[in-house]
């Protein structure tokens, strides 16, 4: 246990296992589903993971098989998987003792790598008041919205309202009803709420505070921030483009909607399909064209430290920023006049390669699994599953146990993430006193 604490990255996949299991155990007993049922075990094991994982992709009717504990449940789990395990836990112990211990810094430390130790309590306070306030407010616009033109309970509204908002911060999937937030797709005091939440959650709290701290001068920022923020912009107005080309006379998707409603309706489920998981347009019936857009902004994901999963947002830019370095033969790669570390450049190509073996190998052993499965609804759902985003083309419900055990993994590798499970399983933290002799050997 010393050596373990004395690693506290390697908490951080034991911390999101443990939340899981406790999920799942709850999730089986028969007062949290409807017809007062004990669930199995791989439902439950699935349902849970995707809860935790923030990822929202479910194998049951979700607001027809759960009943209010179960979804109350699912809300947590959901909570509980965006604030981080251990960010969470030392919350907890920030609001009872008012102190925290080094120890207990190291932990948060491991989820919130950005930030020194100095900062950790003012840390702490701000994800706690962001996380909060941006839920409630979406709550209230959302709530109120479906009281007082929907007709909904009060009750039902609020409850509406809270649920949706905390999946849409922590960007997960899951909603109350069958068929995802089609109904809801042209109603901006409904959609964009819950986009300027997703988008908010799936910065990252780093380049979050940063930004707002020095919106006046962005030319300030960290390297990370301004990869970030910009390259979310930059991803959200290319795939706001291409959908709406590629699914402008498309009847199934927007076809039949009128202007502002194809607007809308493609701006908000671009909003939402980079980790959120909401359908606000049928993703099943999307022409052969979007498919390719969808995956490679699932993979790419959100910001670090977020609530969003993917390879992150920086890190795809970073190398991009490498590519174009090396293409024009520049010694050093530089992002807004700063030299960017060959260790960072290091760190995110092994992001991206041990992503794309995931994936590569994650659809092989769907396909494998699964007999008649066409191999862009595979590919579909593995990149879903380990970006957390929780779209899907109607392939996860149909899948064998051994199907759904594939993507469970894949979520919670997605969600721990691939270099913090690596570092988790293989830490070494030996420091070499001696380099061998430089050669270049040919590439390409």
């Amino acid at each position: 246990m010393r050596r373990l604490l004395r690693k506290p990255v390697r908490l951080v996949p034991l911390g999101f296992l443990v939340v899981i299991l406790i999920g799942t155990g709850l999730l089986m007993l028969p007062w949290a589903t409807s017809e007062q049922r004990y669930t199995s075990f791989e439902t439950a094991l699935f349902t849970s993971t995707s809860a935790v994982s923030v990822t929202g992709m479910a194998v049951t009717d979700t607001p027809n098989y759960w009943n209010g504990f179960g979804l109350a449940m699912i809300t947590v789990l959901t909570q509980l998987g965006g604030l981080g395990i251990l960010t969470g836990a030392s919350l907890v112990i920030l609001a009872v003792s008012r102190q925290l211990g080094l120890r207990n810094r190291l932990l948060v430390q491991a989820e919130t790598a950005e930030f020194g130790l100095g900062d950790l309590r003012r840390l702490l306070l701000r994800i706690a008041a962001t996380v909060f306030v941006t839920e409630a407010l979406m709550a209230a616009v959302v709530g109120a919205r479906l009281w007082l033109v929907y007709d909904y309970a009060l009750g039902r509204a609020i409850w509406s309202g809270v649920f949706h908002s905390i999946q849409a911060f922590n960007n997960g999937g899951f909603t109350l009803y069958s068929d995802g937030l089609v109904a809801f797709a042209r109603d901006p005091w409904v959609t964009l709420p819950l986009c300027v939440g997703a988008i908010i959650g799936g910065l990252g709290f780093p380049a979050l505070f940063e930004a707002t701290r020095e919106w006046r001068r962005p030319a300030r920022w960290a390297v990370a921030t301004k990869l970030t923020v910009w390259g979310s912009l930059v991803l959200i107005a290319v795939g706001f483009g291409y959908l709406l080309l590629a699914e402008w006379g498309n009847p199934y998707t927007i076809g039949t909607y009128d202007v502002p409603g194809k607007v809308l309706s493609t701006f908000g489920q671009i909003a939402l399909s980079r980790t959120g998981g909401f359908d606000l347009i049928n993703v099943a019936r999307l022409t052969e064209e979007s498919y390719p857009m969808f995956v490679g902004l699932m993979f790419i994901g959100g910001g670090s430290a977020s609530t969003a999963g993917g390879i992150k947002v920086s890190t795809f830019f970073l190398l991009g920023f490498a590519i174009w370095a090396e293409l024009r033969g520049e010694p050093d790669t530089t992002v807004g006049h700063r030299r960017v570390a060959s260790a960072s450049q290091r760190q995110a190509l092994t992001v991206a390669l041990l992503s794309v073996a995931l994936v590569t190998a994650g659809t092989v052993g769907l396909i494998a699994l699964t007999a008649h499965v066409r191999f862009y609804a595979a590919l579909f759902e593995v990149t879903s599953a380990f970006s957390t985003t929780g779209l899907t083309v109607g392939l996860t419900q149909q899948l064998p146990p051994s199907g759904q055990y594939v993507l469970i993994a894949l979520m919670y590798i997605g969600r721990v993430g691939p270099l913090t499970l690596g570092s988790a399983i293989a830490l070494n933290t030996r420091r070499r006193l001696y380099r061998y002799p430089e050669e270049q050997p040919i590439v390409g």
